[in-house]
């Protein structure tokens, strides 16, 4: 008995959260409409995301193991305005969502979980972007309206902002809690599924000005 319960033990998953940053969840901010990479402001540029060297996935976890979720089909944009980021738009397309087990990913599209055929995109739009970070190895704080399955939370995550001669890159990792966004599927009695999901995102702009977003 003690070597089987070993052996129970040892295959479950840790805390995904643990040691990450978790999201300030709010009630949803006023934010501005989402920049357009058509006409942009006096002084500003809009930078389109390159999505095939930019990252966007989920890590989350139940008793027996940890799953991380994909999506392939997604795009978005950052705003700078007088040489700083002044804002990030994200469209994901749900449906699009990848855990590398078809029969997993059918269930992440059901109502139990996502409930693409009802809810198919996700945005997020922030309202705020501040340099400076209490998170070491961070640059700025980032705050915006976080929407999944219709709902819309603001969140606030710290991030590195990043320029090269040719890019501007912004990286970041947080936890927020499922249960916010109405995720709420328990897993089975004996398999259960942790609240908290990690979001890594990393953002890849071409920075046709150098001088931008420093």
């Amino acid at each position: 008995m003690n070597l089987l319960l070993a052996l129970v033990l040892a295959g479950c998953a840790g805390d995904v959260s643990a040691g990450k940053t978790d999201a300030v969840v709010n009630a949803p901010s006023s934010a501005p409409a989402p920049a357009k990479a058509t006409a942009p402001a006096v002084g500003s540029q809009v930078l389109p995301i390159d999505v095939a060297q930019s990252d966007l996935h989920a890590l989350g976890a139940k008793v027996t193991g940890t799953e991380t979720v994909r999506f392939s089909k997604w795009s978005g944009v950052v705003q700078v305005v007088g040489g700083k980021v002044q804002g990030v738009h994200v469209d994901v397309d749900v449906t699009s969502l990848d855990a590398g087990k078809p029969k997993l990913n059918g269930h992440l599209n059901s109502p139990d979980f996502f409930d693409t055929e009802k809810y198919p995109k996700a945005t997020f739009q922030s309202s705020s972007i501040q340099e400076g970070s209490t998170e070491a190895g961070m640059t700025h704080t980032v705050t915006g309206d976080l929407t999944m399955r219709g709902v819309t939370k603001s969140v606030t995550f710290p991030m590195k902002v990043q320029v090269t001669d040719d890019r501007l890159t912004g990286e970041a990792e947080f936890a927020i809690n499922r249960l916010d966004w109405n995720i709420a599927y328990p897993g089975a009695p004996d398999n259960l599924i942790q609240d908290k999901v990690v979001l890594t995102v990393k953002l890849v702009a071409p920075n046709p000005d150098t001088t931008a977003a420093r």
